[in-house]
């Protein structure tokens, strides 16, 4: 019987999802990604090999798996086909087993223009902390209704003359508002025809596809890109990504009916970090040495795959987490980089919030009542020895299985899988999820 499953992130991004999805993908017919664009970056070990992925989905590294892109990403077409370059190079078979929606809106030389130009008028206490990629402008025109889809390529003419009145507007924009360069059209409308030759082969009808799959028995992962804190609707807004990050839009992502999402899987940091501008209620020190917002910073590797910037670092907070499990409906969580705080004497969780002089339990809705937050702690004995590489409930200390009960406790939610490592058998599976 098949049994769809959403990977969504229940932090601010960077809880690890791409390892999770590939250690998934062996139960999937196909793996989909449904929202975000190229700001994404997910990160795969596979052997001596890594892999960075932006838009192609985690699951391109099993043979054999189908993957698909869906409506609800917006599409740099240059970046995708450097992408599948680069992962062809490497010996993995892309162009025959990638399907993109026709539906997808377009990234064009415009729209990251925008998103550059804006970000550095902005003053230094209001940034964003954007990616610069064009990923908001383009959401922007979708919702506006002007959007270039991936549709309007294979219609020279009709492509050329949306082209033109988008620039007209856009170019007003950029040179009597923010004092930037106009963007020239012949440029843009040359390498999108180029573009669109390439592409045409993997244009498919992904919700169609998708609904064949399951009919015939198949299973699919969905692969949700950013976190749920960033979500346009429900994130520390305005500081959030220009999409919606949670399962719910796996649904309105790719053509599939909600009634087919059967698992979400909340992938869930050991500890906190986040990526440009925004609150953080329980952010640490990284620079200091010896603290412990120090050594997740530098255990953990915590620069962004897509940008290179170091991430923000602070304790667990449950009372964000237990947002993000009312907001995705999550099923079970995923614990990763444990191993980060192996060493740590003690370790705090974030139970609650003071706001106003009254306690909260959930993080609030919007900015500026997230940076009046004022985090309650509660306070566990850290460990000593290793959880790095652990493959199974017994071989973690004792400290630490009562830190992950804690976490259970207070959220109401079972953890059902534990990312011990990069790797795919570094991981501690208690309920499987096309099983559960």
């Amino acid at each position: 019987m098949a049994k769809n499953v959403v990977v969504v992130g229940t932090q601010w991004g960077d809880e690890g999802k791409g390892k999770i999805v590939d250690w998934l993908t062996d139960h999937a017919k196909g793996v989909v990604r449904f929202q975000g664009g190229h700001n994404a970056g997910h990160t795969l070990v596979i052997g001596q090999t890594e892999y960075k992925l932006n838009l192609v989905p985690s699951g391109i590294v099993r043979e054999g798996v189908a993957c698909y892109i869906g409506n609800g990403v917006v599409l740099d077409a240059q970046h995708l086909l450097e992408e599948i370059r680069k992962l062809e190079a490497g010996g993995i078979q892309v162009r025959n087993r990638l399907r993109i929606s026709p539906g997808c809106p377009l990234i064009l030389g415009y729209h990251v223009a925008l998103d550059l130009a804006r970000e550095a008028a902005r003053a230094v206490c209001d940034k964003i902390g954007t990616t610069g990629k064009g990923i908001g402008p383009t959401y922007e025109d979708k919702v506006a209704r002007r959007a270039l889809r991936v549709y309007d390529l294979f219609d020279r003419e009709r492509f050329a003359e949306k082209l033109k009145a988008n620039l007209e507007y856009h170019n007003f924009v950029l040179t009597q508002h923010l004092g930037a360069q106009p963007v020239d059209f012949d440029k843009v409308f040359a390498q999108a025809m180029a573009d669109a030759d390439e592409l045409r082969p993997m244009v498919a009808d992904v919700s169609a596809e998708l609904y064949a799959i399951n009919k015939a028995g198949g299973s699919l992962l969905f692969e949700g890109a950013q976190g749920t804190l960033l979500d346009i609707d429900h994130g520390t807004y305005p500081f959030v990504t220009s999409s919606n990050c949670v399962a719910g839009q796996a649904a309105a992502g790719s053509g599939v009916g909600p009634g087919r999402l059967h698992y979400v899987l909340g992938i869930t940091k050991a500890y906190c970090t986040r990526v440009g501008g925004g609150p953080f209620p329980t952010e640490l020190d990284i620079e200091t040495q010896g603290v412990p917002g120090e050594q997740m910073s530098t255990k953990g590797r915590e620069f962004g795959t897509v940008t290179g910037r170091k991430r923000r670092c602070g304790w667990l907070d449950l009372a964000a987490l237990k947002r993000s499990i009312i907001i995705n409906g999550v099923t079970g969580l995923c614990i990763t980089k444990l191993d980060v705080l192996d060493g740590l004497a003690e370790l705090k969780l974030c139970t609650g919030y003071i706001l106003d002089g009254q306690r909260i339990d959930l993080l609030p809705m919007g900015a500026e009542e997230v940076e009046r937050c004022e985090p309650i702690y509660e306070t566990l004995p850290g460990w000593s020895g290793s959880t790095f590489g652990a493959q199974s409930w017994d071989a973690l200390p004792q400290e630490a299985r009562t830190y992950l009960h804690r976490i259970e406790e207070i959220c109401e939610i079972p953890i059902d899988v534990i990312s011990t490592g990069p790797e795919r058998d570094e991981t501690i599976l208690r309920r499987h999820p096309f099983g559960a």
